[in-house]
C-alpha cells in the first residue's frame, strides 16, 4: 500500500464541478494498483480515506497526527490482507487478527516490533477508525474490548472506560522524562560546546541561543522551529528578575491556541546576541522555490510580497518561504547561506549522545519536547519556592509593576503554569505534573483532586509524552 499527500493544485483540469473537499496535505491512502474498488466493490481504503478527511475537525489538526494515523491504518490494512480478513469482518475474525497483530508487532521480528509507546499510538488510531466506522453504519463489529467501570471524582461519579488493547504503563518515574537543573545546565553547556574542550563543532552561537530560548519558554518544537527573527520580544533596559512575556504564533501553535509564555532575562539576552553576531554572519542570499518576500517588517507583521499580513496569520509551511528583499530566511534560527534551520531533534539528540560519551555516562537523550518537561519542572519549582512573587514584589516597590507582575502576585502557581504551557484545563497540567513525578515539589497539588478520570485532561497529558517520541 502506497501514502501520498493530496494537493488541490491544478483541481480545475480534473473535470470535477468543484474544488475537492479534501483538507490541503491530507494523507491519502491507495494500493499498488491506484484502484479503489473493484469487482467486489468499494475496498477499505475507500472507508480510511474518508475517516481520515475528518481528523482535521475531530480533535486531531495537526498533519503529524494524520501521519501517524494512517501509517497505523495501513500496517493494520496489510495484516488483515496477509490473513484474508475483511477490515469489517465479524468480531471474532476481527479479535483473532488482532491477537495475532499485537503478537507481531509486539513479540515479532525484530524489524517489525514497536515500542510501547508506538503500539499505544497504534491502538489509539485504530480505536478512532472504528468508533467512526461503527457511527457510520460501517461496521457491525470491532476487534477491541472495552472495560468500564464508575469512580468517584470531585464528589460525581462518572463513568470510565480503558481499551483492552492497551499495555499496562510503567509508572510514570521509570524513565527519566525532565532534566534536573544540573544536567539542564550541562545539557546548555554541550550545545555551546562548552563541555569538551576538543569540541569543532558548528553554529555553537545559535545552538546555545535557541537551547536557552526552548528551556526558557516551554515551547514545542513546533512552535519554536517556526519563529521568525521579527517575533523576538524587546529586551528590557535593564536586567530584571521579573520574567519577559513572549507570544506564541497562533498558527504555529498546537491546536492552534493562543497563549503567552515568558522568558528570563538571561536567555533573552542571548538570543539578542545571538541575532547581533552570529545570524548576521549567516544571512545570506538563499530563497525557496516560491519565495515570499517581505518588506517593511517590524515586530507585528510585514508587506509580504506587497500585501500587509501580520505574523500570526502565517502557516508553518508559509513562515518556511518568507526572505528578506535580499534573500535569507526570515526564520530566527539559520543555517549556512540564510538556510532556515529545523532539524532541532537530530541537534538535541546528537548533543546528548556526545555529552554521554565525553563526559557523563548517565546523560539521556534529549528530544526537543523534553524540554518542556524541563521548563515546566524549573518553572513550577520557582513558582512554589516563591522565587517569581519575591520578584513581582520588588517590581511593584520600585515602581515597575507590569500586568504580569500584578498576574505573578495574585494567581496560583498551577493557573500560571496552566497558562505557559497552553492546556485547556488546569487538570490536564495536574496530571501532566503527576506523569512528571513531581510529587517531591508539589504533591499536595495532586492530592487535592485525587483521582482525575477527565477524558480530555487524560489525552491531553498523554499528548505531551507522545510528541516526545
Amino acid at each position: 500500500m502506497l501514502v501520498h499527500f493530496f494537493s488541490s493544485e491544478g483541481w480545475q483540469s480534473w473535470g470535477l464541478d468543484g474544488e475537492p473537499l479534501i483538507p490541503e496535505r491530507m494523507l491519502v491512502l491507495f494500493d499498488d494498483d491506484f484502484l479503489f474498488e473493484d469487482e467486489g466493490g468499494p475496498r477499505a481504503t475507500r472507508a480510511v480515506n474518508a475517516w481520515l478527511r475528518t481528523l482535521a475537525s475531530s480533535g486531531a489538526p495537526s498533519p503529524n497526527s494524520w501521519r501517524a494515523y494512517v501509517l497505523a491504518a495501513r500496517d493494520w490494512l496489510e495484516h488483515l490482507r496477509r490473513h484474508r480478513v475483511s477490515v469489517f469482518g465479524t468480531r471474532q475474525e476481527l479479535v483473532a487478527a488482532l491477537g495475532t497483530y499485537a503478537d507481531r508487532r509486539l513479540s515479532g521480528p525484530l524489524d517489525e516490533r514497536l515500542k510501547f509507546s508506538s503500539w499505544e499510538l497504534q491502538v489509539t488510531a485504530l480505536s478512532r477508525f472504528y468508533d467512526w466506522a461503527e457511527h457510520e453504519a460501517l461496521a457491525a463489529a470491532v476487534p477491541f474490548t472495552v472495560a468500564t467501570g464508575k469512580r468517584m471524582v470531585q464528589g460525581r461519579l462518572v463513568e470510565t472506560r480503558h481499551n483492552r488493547a492497551r499495555l499496562r504503563r510503567p509508572k510514570p518515574h521509570v524513565k527519566v522524562q525532565y532534566l534536573e537543573s544540573d544536567f539542564a545546565d550541562l545539557f546548555r553547556y554541550g550545545l555551546a560546546g562548552l563541555e569538551d574542550a576538543t569540541f569543532r563543532g558548528r553554529f555553537p552561537g545559535r545552538n546555545a541561543a535557541m537551547g536557552g530560548l526552548v528551556l526558557g519558554t516551554g515551547m514545542r518544537s513546533r512552535e519554536f522551529t517556526h519563529l521568525l527573527v521579527h517575533e523576538v520580544p524587546p529586551l528590557p533596559a535593564e536586567p530584571t528578575e521579573v520574567p519577559i512575556p513572549w507570544v506564541v504564533p497562533e498558527l504555529a501553535a498546537k491546536g492552534r491556541k493562543v497563549r503567552t509564555t515568558w522568558i528570563d532575562y538571561a536567555s533573552l539576552a542571548a538570543v539578542h546576541s545571538y541575532i547581533a553576531l552570529d545570524r548576521e554572519m549567516s544571512r545570506g542570499s538563499w530563497r525557496p522555490e516560491r519565495p515570499l518576500v517581505v518588506e517593511e517588517a517590524d515586530f507585528y507583521g510585514g508587506r509580504v510580497n506587497g500585501r500587509r499580513t501580520r505574523w500570526a496569520a502565517l502557516r508553518p509551511e508559509e513562515r518556511l518561504r518568507l526572505v528578506g528583499p535580499e534573500g535569507g530566511s526570515l526564520l530566527l534560527a539559520l543555517s549556512y547561506d540564510g538556510r532556515p534551520f529545523v532539524d532541532w531533534g537530530t541537534l538535541f539528540r546528537r548533543t546528548a549522545r556526545r555529552i554521554r560519551e565525553r563526559f557523563e555516562p548517565r546523560f539521556p537523550d534529549v528530544a526537543p519536547h523534553r524540554c518542556r518537561h524541563i521548563f515546566a519542572m524549573a518553572t513550577l519549582e520557582k513558582l512554589v519556592k516563591g522565587h517569581y512573587r519575591q520578584a513581582a514584589q520588588l517590581a511593584a516597590a520600585t515602581g515597575d509593576a507590569s500586568g504580569l507582575a500584578l498576574y505573578l502576585l495574585k494567581a496560583d502557581p498551577l493557573l500560571i503554569l496552566r497558562d505557559l504551557l497552553g492546556h485547556s484545563s488546569v487538570v490536564t497540567t495536574e496530571v501532566y505534573l503527576k506523569r512528571l513525578d513531581v510529587h517531591r515539589i508539589y504533591r499536595a497539588a495532586w492530592e487535592r483532586t485525587h483521582a482525575v478520570t477527565d477524558a480530555a485532561a487524560l489525552a491531553e497529558a498523554d499528548a505531551e509524552f507522545t510528541e516526545e517520541f
